[in-house]
C-alpha cells in the first residue's frame, strides 16, 4: 500500500507542479495583454493571445482531470481497488501503473475497447 501511494503522491507534486505553472503563465498572459494596444487577431506574424491563453487554459484543465484522476486512485487505494481493472477485474501490470498511475484498467482492456 504505501508503494501505491507512492506512486500516486508522486505523480500528484509533478502534475500539481505544472499546474501552478500554467496557472502562473495564464496570468501573465492576461497581465501583458492588458495594458497592451497591439491588434493581435490581424497579426500576420505569429499567435495571438487569445490563441494563447485558450491553449494554456485548457493544459491547465487537463492538468486538474488528471489530479482528479490521481486523486480518485488513491480512494482506489484506500478501499482496496487500486491496480484492480474495473472492466475485467484482473490485476494491472506494474509497469502499467508506473507509466500511469491512475490507470482504471488493463492493458488488455484498453486495447480492447
Amino acid at each position: 500500500m504505501t508503494d501505491q501511494l507512492g506512486r500516486i503522491e508522486e505523480a500528484r507534486s509533478v502534475v500539481a507542479a505544472r499546474l501552478e505553472s500554467l496557472r502562473s503563465q495564464f496570468a501573465a498572459i492576461v497581465e501583458g495583454s492588458r495594458w497592451s494596444t497591439d491588434d493581435d487577431e490581424h497579426d500576420p506574424e505569429g499567435s495571438t493571445i487569445a490563441f494563447e491563453r485558450a491553449t494554456v487554459a485548457s493544459l491547465a484543465r487537463d492538468a486538474e482531470l488528471e489530479l482528479r484522476e490521481l486523486d480518485a486512485a488513491t480512494e482506489r487505494v484506500a478501499s482496496g481497488t487500486y491496480g484492480i481493472c474495473e472492466r475485467c477485474g484482473e490485476c494491472i501490470a506494474d509497469a502499467r501503473l508506473d507509466a500511469l498511475p491512475a490507470a482504471r484498467r488493463c492493458i488488455r482492456c484498453v486495447r480492447a475497447r
